[in-house]
């Protein structure tokens, strides 16, 4: 690489998002009081751009605009230009993509937003092109007018700004009105079953033509109507609505076959042609989605999803301390010698190159059969490229192929002549064969930033994989990924959690000189997984922890007159509003996630205060759950756990002893949307044990290991027999 031309201040920072622009003519600032002391020192707007490092149309804007000298100078010259990670500061990128959504009815990233010096909005939009088109004003343009508008017309910009913010603030208020109480779980449930039955796609599964996304809030939503329903055709329905849906996605372009995991979404409605970045909340919720699938219909095929996305996550990203990455880009050089980079160029094949790299005859199959031939048919390869032209604006994937399971095993193999498990091991071996060529290929760039929020959603993943699946490894992962987060991204002094950390140097594990303090989602996701994690592998101290998180979070973020929690904590002047998430997205929200959370706190510590605070959480947002509750499929099932009342399952015996396994094998293959694990013991200064005085009267039947179903600590009639266990339970 050439020695760089430019070098702004940030080269400092720990971003990996702030450091692709460290080079930039830009005079960029990252988000702080350096950067709003001079905007009021210098009377200047401030251009905030709010992307992430693994974001497509980031790194077009990058190219086009902040790598040229010319717009740089006019940016340098007539603003403060801010730079922030998005991933990083989720509370900054929300307040300002409120107003962007509010005023030009989209939203997106990047997000170029400009503000008053003291950081109210009054401009905002996503991507621009550099230089003017037809339909499109270029953003040379944009800033020169606004520029000259802040000039001109200073006190109108600052009125229309001051009435922009006070609406806004109206508008994303949520709280408790009058006498309100938590909405009716049925009419809440039935009326989301029945959204989602109305956009759901018959043929290929998910909720949309497209784009489509995973949504795993939206299939664990229906695994928990079914749960609440089995004997409906409703019931029915919902349940293969879901697995259909997760089956689609695994045959799509959407799943890598080759390397493993699943990409962001489908561009398409076939799930065939994604947007090829890799996220890690993603990989975290759709492991424990194909988890609870396994669970419900003992299929292999959704067990064998849940090892793939595992081992992906295991060996691309994972860091040796035991935190994980949070991303993988979509963009990356096609060669060694490439000068740009493609969305995809990683994943993609063209025909020529896969009968090069299959071209062994195939034993026992039509005269002629090569690998190449077989393994093109299964997966849709196409001689001049599989990729609709309408679904590559940019024409990089031409001539390309995108690889989706078109046929099923059975009738691949009669095709060819082939018994089905001879084809699957055919297919393995063509597999690992491309996976060996595509490692020679150029990596697309890796987000080794470190986020306490998305490595609990992975903590959640391993954890519930591993109790599924009794696979006890994925339990010591989520278990090393735990004791990570507690040494990297928590204080024991301030007993607060911390945002982000970040690979360094020599694989050295590094904080930001200023640390970040953790959001109400990374208490949210933490916590979620402390719980998770307790139930895999019954280490009381994750338990403990949760708890003493659960406290934190009641005391820093909840809303004492409204009700609900806030995303951010108080006291930071440089938020303009405390909101409260109201919808579902890529992750559910935070006080969705929080109403398990209490539910699941109550029931191991007994203190029903957490109860009552899940159920004002649901009076706040009463509402929308009863108008549009698509929006809130997470919120819905913590409705429907809130109102069924939470099953705490208590095993008494030995945790080493065979029959106490068995059962906990039981209890763990059974999906019950409303159940708490917990294991009695018999060490009565255990944390169970002083937190529950109940267990104290529980005892084994016989001298066997024995399960009791308790229901606001009032416990069933003792059961030692693991059949009779598995009939109360479901």
């Amino acid at each position: 690489p050439s020695i760089p031309r430019h070098t702004n201040r940030l080269i400092n920072e720990k971003s990996p998002y702030l450091l692709q622009h460290a080079h930039n003519p830009v005079d960029w600032y990252p988000w702080g009081q350096e950067a709003f002391d001079k905007a009021k020192t210098e009377n200047k707007v401030i251009f905030l751009s709010v992307g992430y490092s693994t974001c497509h149309w980031c790194h077009v804007m990058e190219e086009e605009s902040f790598k040229n000298k010319e717009i740089g100078e006019i940016m340098n010259k007539h603003f403060v230009c801010i730079k922030v990670d998005r991933e990083e500061r989720p509370d900054v990128d929300k307040v300002y993509m409120t107003f962007v959504q509010a005023t030009s009815g989209g939203g997106g990233w990047p997000m170029s937003v400009w503000l008053t010096p003291d950081l109210k909005p009054f401009v905002g939009g996503t991507y621009f092109p550099p230089e003017d088109g037809v339909h499109h004003v270029g953003f040379r343009t944009v800033l020169l007018r606004i520029a000259e508008q802040w000039k001109e017309n200073k006190d109108a910009l600052l009125e229309s700004s001051q009435r922009i913010l006070e609406a806004l603030r109206h508008t994303s208020e949520i709280l408790v009105r009058g006498e309100e109480s938590p909405p009716p779980a049925k009419e809440v449930m039935d009326t989301c079953f029945q959204q989602l039955s109305r956009s759901y796609d018959e043929d290929y599964g998910g909720f949309s033509k497209s784009p489509k996304f995973p949504t795993p809030v939206n299939l664990n939503f229906l695994f928990t109507y079914w749960a609440l329903h089995r004997t409906t055709p409703e019931g029915a329905r919902a349940l293969q609505m879901a697995l259909h849906t997760l089956k689609m996605m695994a045959h799509g372009g959407i799943h890598d076959h080759i390397g493993q995991g699943f990409h962001r979404y489908s561009t398409d409605q076939h799930w065939h042609v994604p947007h090829f970045e890799k996220m890690l909340y993603d990989q975290g919720q759709l492991a424990a989605t194909y988890s609870r699938a396994f669970q419900i219909s003992g299929d292999e095929f959704f067990a064998d999803v849940v090892r793939d996305i595992l081992l992906y996550v295991s060996r691309d990203l994972s860091d040796q301390a035991g935190g994980f990455y949070s991303a993988e880009d979509a963009d990356s050089y096609p060669t060694t010698t490439s000068r740009e980079k493609r969305e995809g160029a990683f994943c993609v094949w063209a025909a020529e190159e896969l009968r090069t790299l299959l071209p062994d005859p195939v034993e026992g199959a039509t005269e002629g059969t090569t690998l190449g031939d077989v393994f093109m048919h299964h997966y849709g390869v196409e001689e001049a490229g599989n990729v609709d032209p309408m679904k590559d604006p940019h024409q990089e994937l031409k001539g390309k192929n995108v690889l989706t399971a078109r046929c099923s095993a059975e009738l691949t193999a009669a095709r060819f002549g082939l018994e089905p498990v001879q084809l699957r091991a055919l297919l393995q071996e063509c597999r690992q064969r491309l996976s060996s060529a595509r490692a020679r290929r150029p990596r697309p760039h890796l987000d080794t930033k470190m986020l306490a929020a998305w490595n609990g959603l992975m903590i959640s993943g391993f954890a519930q994989a591993g109790a599924a699946l009794a696979e006890q490894g994925y339990v010591s992962r989520a278990a090393e990924a735990a004791a990570f987060l507690r040494t990297h991204l928590f204080d024991p002094d301030s007993g607060r959690l911390l945002r982000s950390c970040y690979r360094g140097k020599d694989n050295s594990v590094e904080q930001s000189t200023v640390p970040i303090q953790g959001f109400l989602e990374d208490y949210v996701f933490v916590i979620q997984a402390l719980f998770d994690l307790y139930e895999a592998s019954l280490e009381q101290g994750w338990l403990e922890w949760a708890l003493h998180l659960q406290h934190m979070q009641d005391k820093l973020f909840w809303d004492p007159k409204g009700f609900a929690y806030f995303s951010t904590e108080a006291g930071d002047p440089s938020l303009l509003l405390r909101l409260k998430d109201d919808q579902d997205g890529a992750e559910p929200t935070p006080n969705s996630v929080s109403v398990t959370n209490l539910l699941r706190a109550a029931c191991y510590s007994g203190h029903m205060d957490w109860v009552e605070k899940a159920g004002k959480i649901l009076a706040a947002f009463s509402e929308r759950l009863q108008k549009i509750p698509i929006t809130l499929s997470e919120m819905v099932r913590g409705t429907a756990v809130f109102h069924h009342t939470v099953k705490q399952v208590v095993i008494c015996g030995d945790p080493q002893g065979e029959d106490t396994k068995e059962m906990l094998r039981c209890v763990r293959s059974v999906f019950s949307p409303n159940k708490v694990l917990m294991v009695a013991d018999g060490d009565s200064a255990g944390f169970l044990y002083r937190q529950l005085p109940f267990l104290a009267s529980l005892e084994r039947k016989d001298g066997k290991a024995t399960a009791y179903i308790c229901s606001n600590f009032t416990c069933s009639l003792p059961v030692t027999s693991v059949q009779e266990l598995r009939g109360m339970l479901s």
